[in-house]
């Protein structure tokens, strides 16, 4: 698997590696969540500083539409196809195939980011982040379905600009499998809160909620 980077820490990589349902086997093993918090942050800047730099004359909004794109779940596990990540993943013994989309991928590559930013800094991530080859959708208005691209671009059109808040209500059940409540709100707007498996897809539901009000 050709990341880009050669880990000094190789225990860093492992633990990106590590998802959630391999503490099912083994209790006391770090899986990937942390590492992915923080890759998630140290994606979507090697990104906004990509864009910023290849678009020079494109604006906020525009800009904010393609780093959407270059980040999603769909991109990332693209990314992850390529790599043939999912034979280097450490998962629960017997553990069904993963689809080709499944977010378990997208988080695992946002996991090895932040494992890369750790051991090496920005330099690191950034041999990661272009190892991804992750490829820009120059059709700004083009969402194919993303509830939050589309909340994004509808309220950054309103007059004055608008920016959809999404706040974290609760999260239960039982570790193993949480629920996370997420509630999105755009001042003047409404709001509107949903439930799921995971915050991001909280999120994309909350979002998708709200939309039908605008």
């Amino acid at each position: 698997m050709n990341l880009g980077y050669e880990f000094r820490n190789p225990a860093l990589l492992a633990e990106a590696l590590t998802t959630p349902s391999f503490r099912m086997s083994e209790p006391t093993a770090h899986d990937n969540q942390r590492l992915e918090f923080l890759g998630d942050a140290v994606l979507g800047f090697l990104a906004a500083d990509r864009l910023y730099a290849e678009f020079p004359h494109e604006a906020e909004g525009p800009l904010t539409v393609k780093r959407t794109h270059l980040v999603s779940s769909a991109a990332l596990c693209a990314a992850a196809e390529r790599l043939g990540l999912a034979a280097h993943l450490r998962r629960n013994r017997g553990a069904a195939e993963l689809p080709r989309t499944s977010k378990t991928l997208a988080d695992a590559i946002e996991a090895i980011i932040g494992a890369a930013w750790l051991d090496g800094g920005l330099a690191a991530a950034k041999a990661v982040f272009d190892a991804l080859e992750l490829e820009v959708n120059a059709e700004a208005g083009a969402w194919s379905g993303n509830p939050k691209g589309d909340l994004q671009i509808k309220t950054q059109a309103m007059t004055p600009p608008r920016q959809p808040e999404y706040t974290l209500v609760r999260v239960a059940g039982k570790s193993h499998a949480p629920v996370f409540t997420v509630r999105v709100s755009v001042a003047d707007v409404g709001e509107a809160t949903a439930s799921a498996s995971s915050r991001k897809e909280a999120e994309s539901r909350a979002a998708a909620e709200l939309l039908k009000n605008l």
